[in-house]
Order: C-alpha cells, then structure tokens, then sequence
C-alpha cells in the first residue's frame, strides 16, 4: 500500500445531513471532545480505528461511507 495515501473522511457532511452538531455527535459518541469531531473533520487528527468504528455506528454508515484515501 502506498504510505503517502491519506486518510480523508466525509464526516462534516455526514454530521450536517444527520442535523447534528459537533458537540452532539461528540456527546453521542462519547467520550470525546467537540475539540476531536473538529479535528477529525478537519484532517488534523486521524481517529482510533475504535473511534472511527463508534463513528460510523453512530452516524448508521458503513467505514467506507465515512473514509477514504486519497
């Protein structure tokens, strides 16, 4: 596998069309901050595979939905 892909993510979208804000979907997720939603949608942070898992349970998406490489 190339070590130059990046992993993006479609979250912000996801969010915005599930009428969530990033604290809910934090709050929803638990145990993380409004701070690590902004982050991840942002590209600034890459979640746990656990996080992304809590992710796309939260939001009904399959990983592929959520995040992609680039």
């Amino acid at each position: 596998m190339d070590e130059h892909l990046i992993l993006r993510n479609r979250l912000k979208t996801v969010r915005k069309e599930k009428k969530l804000s990033q604290t809910e979907l934090a709050e929803l997720v638990g145990g993380v901050s409004r701070n690590t939603i902004s982050s991840i949608e942002t590209g600034q942070f890459n979640p746990t595979a656990k996080l992304a898992l809590v992710l796309c349970i939260a939001l009904d998406k399959k990983f592929e939905e959520l995040f992609y490489f680039d």
